[in-house]
């Protein structure tokens, strides 16, 4: 702010291993977008260490920051952050575009993708042409189609009804039950109810960090 420094996050400690559910609570000013963007790779922290798969991310140059963040983290926001004009397959194969694969492999990973979230129906239409939870669906197959070590999710239920809200997170618990790591940003309690492990954050602190024994398990 200006010329004065604000400590966001004071001094967090935290082990998230692979294949963990993990929810991350808190008030607005908590910390918990900024602890979001650290684990993401889109911000780098002043001091500390952040160790990535065994890559210390806080020594890291922007160039290869954006190679990791492209190949080790799938991304899904509240707004989806599709481009209008591309199609809904188009948009889940923009990941392999950056990660330099050939057009047929992109196309063959995207569609498997979608397949996954129940969309291989709607591949050809635009943003424009689907529903709120269809585009989250697109965007959650955009995140997994590089096979990403994370699933960052941030409010991903945030823009949608009850019922669609339903049907997102049981998405995520599928991807989930196939082996991927999910950290989760919310600030409501049913949704956070479906990670295995609650991590509450006030004032740039960790206030508690609990296995969550209400965890809302699908049946498949």
């Amino acid at each position: 702010m200006g010329r004065m420094e604000l400590e966001v996050l004071k001094g967090i400690a935290l082990d998230i291993k692979k294949n963990e559910y993990v929810a991350l609570m808190g008030p607005s000013g908590s910390g918990k977008s900024t602890l979001m963007n650290i684990i993401g790779c889109l911000d780098t922290p002043t001091s500390g260490t952040y160790i990535l798969n065994g890559h210390d991310i806080s020594k890291t140059e922007d160039n290869k920051l954006a190679e990791i963040r492209n190949k080790e983290i799938g991304f899904v926001f509240q707004q989806f952050n599709l481009l209008p004009r591309l199609t809904a397959l188009e948009n889940v194969a923009l990941p392999l575009v950056y990660a330099g694969m050939g057009r047929k492999v992109r196309t063959e990973k995207a569609k498997h993708v979608m397949e996954l979230v129940s969309l291989t129906d709607r591949a050809h239409h635009k943003p424009n042409e689907l529903s709120g939870g269809q585009c989250q669906r697109v965007a959650i197959a955009r995140a997994l189609v590089n096979t990403p070590s994370i699933i960052l999710a941030d409010e991903p239920t945030g823009n949608l009804d009850t019922k669609t809200s339903y049907e997102i997170m049981e998405i995520f618990d599928k991807i989930h039950s196939a082996g991927n790591t999910i950290v989760l940003v919310t600030h409501e309690t049913d949704i956070a109810n479906h990670a295995r492990r609650i991590v509450r954050l006030r004032d740039g602190l960790i206030e508690s960090d609990s296995i969550n024994e209400h965890a809302t398990v699908f049946s498949h």
